[in-house]
């Protein structure tokens, strides 16, 4: 999916998680293909492994283990946060399940957001903070921190193809 640069990456659930490999997978390909995703940009193409050579794993993990994998890179996710650590795109099964109160009502949608934001940071994108009142958050700005007058958006393009951003954050 995409062109560029080949990405591949498999999908792990942490031992003794009731969760499907399979569903979890299937709906990670599925946002990482989407036409509003990182594909878009042209230069990076993903594909699903389940073996062999990756680039990267999306795993997901009890927030004990997020914070275990993210601490060793000096990463503070405190219980409640997703992060980027090296190959590993650590989603916290917290958020995974329950969203944040602004996407409570679409958890897939958050989903969505956990998957681009971390796997923006794997591919060099920085946190971006909110570009304007009522504008799109942009997919890279830390929306669980809050909106500050940006609407929800889970997605780094819009369907036109242009690229949601906003000013730098550290």
């Amino acid at each position: 999916m995409g062109q560029g640069r080949t990405w591949r990456y498999r999908v792990e659930i942490e031992k003794g998680l009731e969760l499907s490999a399979a569903d979890v997978a299937e709906e990670v390909e599925g946002i990482l293909s989407d036409p509003r995703g990182w594909t878009t940009d042209g230069k990076s193409a993903f594909q699903r492994v389940s073996g062999g050579t990756t680039d990267f794993v999306v795993k997901v993990a009890t927030p004990g283990t997020v914070d275990d994998i993210c601490g060793e890179l000096g990463l503070n996710t405190g219980g409640e946060y997703n992060c980027q650590a090296g190959k590993n795109v650590m989603v916290n099964l917290k958020r995974w399940d329950l969203a944040t109160p602004v996407y409570a009502d679409d958890v897939k949608a958050y989903r969505a957001l956990i998957i681009n934001h971390e796997v923006g940071h794997f591919l060099g994108h920085g946190h971006a903070g909110c570009p304007g009142e009522g504008e799109p958050a942009p997919a890279m700005m830390q929306q669980i921190k809050g909106m500050d007058g940006c609407v929800p958006n889970v997605w780094p393009y819009d369907e036109q193809g242009r690229f949601l951003t906003g000013p730098a954050v550290p």
